[in-house]
C-alpha cells in the first residue's frame, strides 16, 4: 500500500531533518561554542558513528516487536533531542542528546521500508522504497534549507526548533495512520545472519561504505564549502540547498523507476557523480551560474544514494530485507562518519576547497567494488540437475 510508504516517508523527513539539519548551521555552532569547524562536524559524525556501530544489533534485537510501536518510540527520541538542543546546552550535552536517537534510527528506517513493501508485489518494491527514501530529498528541499535560512535570520537554535516540530508531525502521522503491526513469526537471529556469508553481499556493503564516504566528504560541509570556496553568502547558500533538494526529489522518483529495470546500472549511473561533480566544481570556479548548474546536477546524482545503496545490497541478500537494510544504514552512516571526519581534517590542513578530492578517491573505490561484484557473479556457475532444477555455486 502506497499509504504506508508515504507515512514512512513522513517519518524519514523527521529523521533526516534531525540528522542533517546541522549541516547548514555548523559554522554558526562553531562560532557560538568557539570551536573549529571540524570539531563542530562531530555533531554529524558522532551521530553517524553510533548508527554504524549499533544499527544491525539494534535491528536484530527489536525485530520481534510491534513495528508501529518501534517507529513511534524511535521518532519520540528525535523529538526529545530537538527539544533539548534548541536550548543551546553546553557542547558536551548537545553532543550527548544528538547521539541518543542514533541508536534507533536504523530500526526506524528498516521497519519503515519493511512496512512499505509488506503488501506490495515484487515489481513495486523498489518504487515503494523510493517513496520512503524520497523523505531524504523532501527534507533537503523543505525543512533543512528552511531551518538554515531562519537560523541565518535569528539564531542557530531555531534550526533545532524546526527539527522538533517536524518530528512531532511525523509522530502524529504514524500514530494516526498506521495500524498495530505485531510480529506473527519472528525470524531467528541465525537465519538473518546467513547473508554475512555471501561474498557478493559483503562486496555490496563495501560499495555502500565507499560511496557514502565519497559523497559526505564534501556534502557534510556544504555550507562552509559554498561560503569559502564559492564566495556565497548565507541567503544564496540557503537558496542552493533549496535547489539541491528540489532536484533531489525529482531524482528520487526517477531512480525508483530506473531501479525496477536495472539495479546495477542505476547505481553505477548515480555513483558516477562522486567523480564527475568534484571535477565540475573545480571547473566552475566562483562563477555563480556555472555553480548553480553544478549544484543542481549534484543534487540529482546525490539524492538517491541511500536508496541505491539499499537496493544494491538487498539484491544480494536473499530476502532478509530488514537486516540487510539495517546493514545498509549502518555502513552508510559509517561512510558519513568517515567522510565527515576526513573532510574536517582536510579543511583544517589545507582548506575546504580540497574536500572534493576525497570524493574522487572513494567514488573510484566504490566503482571498483561494483566491478568486483560483477566479476563474482560472472563466476557463478549454473548446474542443471536431472530433475530440471537449477542450482548455483558461487565462489
Amino acid at each position: 500500500m502506497k499509504k504506508f510508504a508515504y507515512i514512512g516517508c513522513l517519518g524519514f523527513i523527521g529523521v533526516i531533518t534531525t540528522e542533517f539539519g546541522v549541516i547548514g548551521i555548523l559554522p554558526q555552532i562553531a562560532k557560538h561554542y568557539d570551536i573549529t569547524i571540524d570539531i563542530a562536524g562531530y555533531l554529524l559524525g558522532a551521530f553517524a558513528l553510533i548508527i554504524a556501530l549499533t544499527g544491525p544489533f539494534m535491528t536484530l534485537l527489536m525485530s520481534g516487536y510491534d513495528k508501529r510501536k518501534m517507529m513511534l518510540i524511535a521518532i519520540s527520541l528525535f523529538v526529545f533531542t530537538g527539544l533539548v538542543s534548541s536550548f543551546s546546552p553546553p557542547f558536551w550535552l548537545l553532543m550527548l542528546v544528538r547521539i541518543l536517537p542514533a541508536f534507533l534510527q536504523p530500526v526506524y528506517i528498516a521497519t519503515a521500508l519493511s512496512v512499505a513493501v509488506s503488501k506490495a508485489d515484487k515489481k513495486q518494491e523498489n518504487e515503494l522504497m523510493g517513496i520512503v527514501f524520497s523523505g531524504v530529498a523532501i527534507a533537503m528541499v523543505t525543512t533543512v534549507p528552511l531551518a538554515t535560512y531562519l537560523s541565518s535570520i535569528w539564531s542557530w537554535e531555531v534550526s533545532f526548533m524546526i527539527q522538533t516540530l517536524v518530528s512531532i508531525i511525523a509522530w502524529l502521522g504514524i500514530y494516526v495512520v498506521l495500524p498495530p503491526m505485531p510480529i506473527k513469526e519472528k525470524k531467528t537471529y541465525g537465519s538473518q545472519l546467513q547473508i554475512l556469508k555471501k561474498n557478493t553481499f559483503l562486496v555490496s556493503t563495501a560499495m555502500n561504505f565507499f560511496m557514502i564516504t565519497a559523497w559526505f566528504s564534501t556534502y557534510s560541509y556544504f555550507a562552509d564549502y559554498l561560503n569559502k570556496a564559492k564566495n556565497m553568502d548565507n541567503t544564496t547558500m540557503s537558496t542552493m540547498l533549496l535547489l539541491f533538494g528540489i532536484v533531489g526529489i525529482i531524482a528520487m522518483r526517477i531512480a525508483g523507476k530506473m531501479l525496477n529495470n536495472s539495479i546495477p546500472k542505476t547505481t553505477a549511473f548515480f555513483l558516477s557523480g562522486t567523480i564527475i561533480i568534484p571535477i565540475l566544481l573545480y571547473i566552475a570556479g566562483t562563477n555563480l551560474w556555472a555553480n548553480i548548474g553544478v549544484i543542481a546536477l549534484w543534487g540529482f546524482l546525490y539524492a538517491p544514494s541511500f536508496l541505491n545503496a539499499s537496493s544494491y545490497m538487498i539484491s544480494s541478500a536473499s530476502g532478509n530485507l530488514e537486516f540487510a537494510n539495517s546493514l545498509a544504514t549502518s555502513f552508510g552512516n559509517l561512510g558519513v562518519f568517515l567522510g565527515t571526519t576526513l573532510g574536517g581534517w582536510v579543511i583544517v590542513a589545507h582548506g575546504v576547497s580540497y574536500t572534493p578530492i576525497i570524493s574522487i578517491v572513494f567514488g573510484s573505490l566504490a566503482l571498483l567494488m561494483m566491478l568486483l561484484r560483477h566479476f563474482l557473479e560472472k563466476r557463478t556457475t549454473p548446474i542443471h540437475e536431472a530433475s530440471g532444477k537449477t542450482k548455483e555455486i558461487c565462489c
